[in-house]
């Protein structure tokens, strides 16, 4: 075969393999994908926005003040349905944080800061670990329903302005799960 011949075959054979390789007639540039649509405003390209980030940057440390309260419960209350539903928030939240912080590494973002809705201040928590007996129960009663309502608000946040489909989910299930413990902490409260 001439040598001419044989680098024409071996050009054509090149592009052959590498049409084959793409999905699309369109030509494909680095970083871009020909398969997915672009971005709508407020969305980024892996399936999540900015008010997607910013519920898993809040709702993790939210979820740790949390857990924090669950762990005070078994020393400091002797009233059984408080610490079982102690119990019960730290088996739920516990799974939820290390959730999120895996959206987080996957979505390239960091921990978040600022204020957040229901969070206790460092006075509430130094009383609420001073505290035993009825009074603790009392008191950690009513700092556990704000605090539950902030996750609510924060929720209900996400539902309105996320994009992601798993942290829409998580939101409707913090909604549904902390809703029915806020109406059983209320009950508790006015059996004390």
């Amino acid at each position: 075969m001439p040598k001419n011949l044989l680098a024409g075959a071996v050009a054509v054979a090149s592009a052959l393999v590498l049409s084959s390789c793409s999905s699309s007639d369109q030509p494909s540039m680095p970083g871009m994908s020909s398969s997915s649509p672009a971005p709508s405003p407020g969305q980024e390209a892996a399936g999540h926005n900015a008010d997607d980030v910013a519920f898993a940057q809040q709702m993790v440390p939210h979820h740790s003040q949390a857990l924090d309260m669950a762990k005070l419960v078994p020393s400091r209350s002797t009233n059984p349905k408080v610490i079982d539903l102690a119990s019960r928030i730290e088996k739920a939240q516990d799974p939820e944080i290390r959730q999120m912080q895996g959206w987080l590494t996957t979505w390239g973002a960091g921990m978040g800061h600022g204020s957040m809705p229901g969070m206790m201040s460092g006075a509430d928590t130094q009383k609420l670990g001073q505290a035993k007996g009825a009074e603790f129960d009392k008191m950690w009663l009513g700092m556990m329903i704000e605090h539950h309502q902030g996750a609510v608000e924060m929720a209900k946040t996400e539902l309105t302005k996320g994009s992601n489909a798993d942290a829409k989910a998580l939101a409707r299930k913090i909604i549904d799960a902390q809703q029915a413990e806020i109406t059983e902490m209320q009950g508790l409260l006015s059996q004390s």
